[in-house]
């Protein structure tokens, strides 16, 4: 667990499965030298900042969260992610899957069945204490009862306080044609060894205009798009249960190393750890919570 060491702090990571939770993953971690690529997932980041700061990039512009506040990422979204202090940062993170969060605000009220998020960066204590409060039964195995509902409390405050039913996110696959079509192209031909060249190609375009539209449009570059597009087959593949070695070759990395540097850069945990994520009734072996 132990990575990076200073001024002795060190490094470290745990990651809890959550199928039987509304399908929501969690993450505890510490990070000081650990820097996120840009990147998005298809499914939402809700993170408590416990000390510390995070920064990020974030719809265009660079945004801090200090200790005691929640950051909010949409899916789909591009973002990074970065230490704001030498010491680094320890937060707490839920990503729950956007069908499940949409399944909690119907029930809330038809006006939230459309879920945004335009504020990145809240200062809500009583949200960071219903985070905190599900973090914490979770870690130390309380019942699954306890955990869901500390859980819901917490996403029920997060949508009726902090989303916003004027406005809607970013639908995946309505792009502008060209773009659409290259982003099915990238996520049926994942594996391949794809270039800038046979994408322009296959819409017409100039790679010089084609990358430009195609960035322009989904706020990535389509090398680290089709990079996302990697991690998450890559995730499935793990979730049915292939070896690192599988999945890595399965996903279109060379070799496994390159994999696990990718998949950390993209998710903050190894492939490994992301395998042997406990299930939310067993005991984590974490430090001092």
């Amino acid at each position: 667990m132990p990575a990076n060491a200073r001024n002795g702090l060190t490094e470290w990571s745990r990651y809890y499965h959550g199928h039987e939770l509304l399908g929501t993953d969690v993450l505890h971690a510490r990070f000081i030298d650990h820097r996120y690529a840009r990147h998005a997932h298809d499914y939402f980041v809700v993170a408590l900042v416990e000390s510390g700061a995070a920064s990020y990039w974030y719809r265009g512009a660079h945004r801090m969260a200090s200790a005691g506040r929640v950051f909010v990422v949409n899916p789909d979204e591009p973002h990074t992610g970065d230490p704001a202090t030498r010491g680094g940062y320890v937060y707490r993170v839920l990503y729950p899957r956007a069908e499940h969060v949409a399944r909690v605000a119907s029930d809330i009220g038809p006006a939230r069945s459309a879920l945004y998020f335009k504020e990145s960066v809240l200062e809500d204590r009583r949200l960071a204490s219903l985070l905190s409060s599900f973090h914490r039964h979770l870690a130390n195995t309380a019942s699954a009862l306890r955990c869901e509902s500390f859980l819901l409390d917490a996403l029920e405050r997060l949508i009726t306080h902090h989303s916003d039913p004027r406005h809607t996110a970013r639908t995946v696959g309505k792009e502008r044609p060209a773009v659409g079509t290259a982003c099915e192209y990238l996520q049926a031909h994942f594996a391949e060894n794809v270039s800038l060249s046979k994408l322009a190609g296959l819409v017409s375009l100039s790679p010089y205009y084609f990358a430009r539209a195609f960035e322009k449009e989904t706020g990535l570059p389509p090398h680290a798009y089709l990079e996302t597009v990697r991690i998450r087959k890559a995730r499935e593949f793990l979730d049915r249960g292939h070896t690192l070695v599988s999945a890595a070759l399965l996903a279109g990395y060379v070799d496994q190393s390159h994999f696990t540097h990718r998949f950390k850069r993209f998710l903050g945990i190894t492939p490994g750890q992301y395998i042997q994520g406990a299930k939310f009734q067993q005991k984590p072996k974490c430090p001092a919570l």
